[in-house]
């Protein structure tokens, strides 16, 4: 019996060569994300060579051997991935020049039913439609409006 990882279409337990193919992957996603249709240079930097290799003598020079790799089960592979990711698009986020303050927590803005890449303006469209809604002048629930004040004061000292 072959189960299926839905988050990544990986069948457990892989083979070598299956997990071989979703590095390439991995690793043709990630110099994607970095220069996109621009030509990518020769020796380029890369989290994918920290991270995995696709030999099977490179225990000591990356952070997840195959080997490794091919015992994880699924929320561990899963977990890798993950981290690999965030890894990529952290360094991504620092190549291009964006700083902590450019980016927002996104636990903050799940409060304010934001997706996680909003901005300022989204932020504060988003603000001023909850504080007609909330406001006690208008109707709304004291308490609800004083916990939207110190989220947005939250969101908007942090990006300082």
């Amino acid at each position: 019996m072959t189960v299926v990882l839905i988050d990544w279409g990986i069948p457990m337990p892989l083979s070598v060569a299956q997990l071989k193919r979703k590095l390439r992957q991995l690793k043709q996603l990630e110099l994607t994300i970095h220069f996109g249709r621009q030509p990518v240079p020769k020796q380029p930097t890369l989290v994918w060579h920290v991270f995995f290799s696709t030999k099977a003598a490179d225990l000591a020079s990356v952070k997840y051997p195959l080997s490794r790799l091919l015992q994880m089960n699924h929320q561990e592979l899963k977990a890798v991935f993950d981290e690999y990711f965030f890894r990529v698009y952290a360094q991504t986020y620092q190549d291009q020049g964006f700083t902590h303050a450019d980016v927002y927590d996104s636990q903050l803005l799940a409060l304010l039913e934001l997706p996680p890449y909003a901005g300022i303006v989204e932020i504060k469209q988003r603000f001023r439609a909850l504080a007609k809604r909330y406001h006690p002048d208008h109707g709304g629930d004291s308490e609800q409006f004083m916990e939207l004040v110190e989220l947005y004061e939250r969101l908007t000292h942090e990006s300082r």
